[in-house]
Formats: C-alpha cells, structure tokens, sequence
C-alpha cells in the first residue's frame, strides 16, 4: 500500500511544495517568446534578491555541479594559480573540475568535519601572492560544516583575487550576502533550499567576474560559457534552450520565499538546525560537527553504530529516508537534511522515526528523549518570539 511513500529527510533533492508542482503545470510557451521574457526578467529581478546583489544570475539546464563548472571554466585562464579549499566530499568535486583546467591548482584539505582556518588562507594567500582565484565551498553536504565565507571573501578580496562560492546546499537557508562581503561569483541549484526538483544550476555573477570574464580569454566550454548567459540575460533569455517548466517553478519557489521573508527563512532554517542537534545531543548520539558555529543550516551529520541498517528501518519500515556517509565515512554516518519545504514538525517525526530505529538496531534509549529536547527547543523560540 505504501510502496511509493518516501518521506524525504536527505540533503537533496528535497520536497516540492505542491504550489510548486502547480506551477511546474504551466502550459507550454516558447522559449524564444515574449511570454518567456517576461516569466525570466520577473525570475531575475526576484534571484538578485536572493543573492543579495546587484549582478547578474545565469540559470542553466543542468545540476549544480554543472554550475560549478561553468564558473570556474569561465573565470579560471590559463596560466591561473587557483587555491581550492576542501572540507569534504563536495569540495574535493570542486577541486577535481578545477584540475582539469590548464591551471595551477594548490589544496588546503582541511580534516572532514572541521571548516576551513581563515589564518591558514591568509598565510597560503601571503606565500602564493599570485593566487588569482579562491574556490570554497559554503556548505560542506558530506560532513554539515559550515564555512566563513564573509571572513574567507574578506581576506581573498583584500588579496586581490576571485572568490567563487559552492553555495549549493546553503542558499537561503543560511546568510550569504554577495555583494556585500565581496564573493564574485555563487553557485547553487534547484534541488535543496529551493524546494525545486534536479535540473537547473543557479550561477550570481558580481561586477568583478563579469568584467574578467569580458576581458580574458573565451572559455573551455562552449555550453558552460558564462559570457554567453550574461550577455543573454540584458534581452531577458538564455542562449540555449531552457528547463521551461523548471523555470516557471523556480518563480514560484523564489516567490514563496520571498513572501516568507528571506530572514525568517534564514531564521526558520537555523531553529530547525538547533532542533535537531538537541534531539541529538539528548539521544547520546556524537554530533559530526560538535561546535554550532561551524554547523550547517540545512543538513545535520550524526555518527551511529550500523548506520545502514539505521536507515534501512527508518526507510522500509517508516517510510522515511536519511542519507548515508560518502567515502570513509560511508557506514559510519547518517547525513539528516531539514532544508526548503520543511518545518518543524518534520524535524520531530524525523527524530522520532531515528528512535525506533536506534532502540531496533540495539540503542538503550528512552523513546520520547531527542523529540522532547527538540520540542523544548522549538517552544522555547516560540516564547522568545512572542
């Protein structure tokens, strides 16, 4: 009866809201209409919102690694000393695009779990002064640390270079303001925060990186060619054919966040964090990313005895899905997401589907322990609201 039931509490993709679906519904027009130019100018107004900035936002058909590599294909030139700063997973895939271009690419592997030192960039920048580009990621998704990315733009700015932002799994969910703290350019993708489902990449543009990219060479990549989409957006469309139902999507999404408020938005995502790493914490389970600074928004990474078969009751039995650990901690962890269409009551069910388990697998716990602290935490939020 419930073969298809999955209730999703992965990093991504995550639930789509049924406004969203509706929108997605949206007849057909033509890519190269008026009608079209008319939806991407009202989505582009509303995303430099969502940026935080004045710049540009090229929205391309494909996941947010392909927006990675349109950035650095169209910023990073022959000849570059790059600085790719890895905190997990996704910022090793950072590194492994920027390897492939005809570039110099230095590492600063920081221990998974940990974010990346500031002073550690400082010091790598001052012996490197000719790093022309800073690649970071925002939100680690394998390991749920969060990085400094105004400290990080403060320090690369200063040095002179491009910062470019993996903001794939924070955006909107935690405070990023491009303009702002000077980020060049930031990366994110339909699928998380956004509520959006796989399809389309999300890449800012600020004046720095649009004027390098002006006057260097032409990219590597005909497709990823940020140039191409920049030019595209002054006439309100894009240079290749657009996910059009993705788009009309995108505009609802955008729209429901921004009538929620970006910072409430923020705020919601922060609360649900702070939720579940009570319940954690009240369960006796070991948090990946002990201190809360450095702890995501969006997706909370806990260690636990046979984690796969955690999940696999979790998902089989209560019909509801957690991720896993990915390369040495494949095993080891569950990666909790709590991004996008997600509020609080679904963190409780989540805690609560997570003790059912615990106590199946062999855990001596109370039922009831990691939902009380959450609610405690929740109504405590609600008390200091109001």
């Amino acid at each position: 009866m419930f073969d298809e039931k999955t209730v999703l509490r992965i990093p991504g993709p995550t639930p789509v809201p049924p406004e969203v679906t509706r929108a997605m519904t949206h007849s057909m027009i033509g890519h190269r209409s008026g009608d079209f130019s008319t939806l991407f100018k009202e989505v582009q107004e509303n995303l430099r919102e969502l940026f935080q900035t004045s710049g540009d936002v090229a929205v391309i058909a494909g996941t947010g690694t392909a927006g990675l590599e349109a950035a650095v294909y169209s910023m990073v030139q022959q000849g570059d000393r790059v600085l790719a700063i890895s905190t997990g997973n996704f910022g090793d895939r950072f590194t492994d695009i920027a390897r492939r271009t005809e570039s110099e690419v230095l590492t600063m592997n920081c221990e998974w779990g940990t974010s990346a030192n500031v002073q550690e960039i400082v010091e790598t920048l001052q012996q490197y002064p000719d790093i022309q580009v800073v690649l970071l990621t925002h939100c680690e998704t394998s390991t749920g640390v969060l990085n400094d990315v105004k400290e990080i733009a403060r320090v690369t700015h200063e040095h002179g270079a491009y910062l470019i932002v993996d903001a794939v799994s924070s955006f909107v969910g935690s405070p990023l303001l491009m303009d702002e703290w000077h980020v060049d350019i930031v990366v994110t993708g339909s699928q998380k925060a956004l509520g959006l489902p796989p399809g389309l990449a999300l890449v800012a543009m600020g004046p720095r990186a649009i004027e390098r990219m002006k006057e260097g060479p032409a990219a590597r990549s005909f497709y990823f060619d940020l140039r191409r989409y920049q030019k595209d957006i002054s006439a309100s469309t894009t240079p290749w054919t657009p996910p059009v139902s993705l788009i009309y999507g995108l505009r609802q999404s955008v729209s429901m966040i921004l009538a929620e408020g970006l910072q409430k938005t923020q705020d919601r995502h922060r609360l649900l964090r702070d939720m579940t790493r009570a319940g954690i914490r009240a369960l006796g389970l070991t948090l990946m990313v002990e201190d809360d600074h450095m702890a995501s928004h969006t997706v909370t990474t806990v260690f636990v005895n046979h984690a796969d078969e955690v999940r696999k009751i979790m998902k089989n039995d209560l019909h509801l899905a957690v991720a896993g650990g990915q390369k040495q901690l494949a095993g080891k962890i569950i990666r909790i997401g709590h991004m996008g269409y997600v509020d609080a009551s679904d963190v409780l069910q989540c805690l609560a589907t997570l003790e059912i388990a615990l106590v199946k697998t062999g855990y001596d716990i109370t039922l009831g322990t990691g939902v009380g602290a959450a609610a405690e935490v929740y109504v405590h939020a609600e008390n200091t609201r109001n």
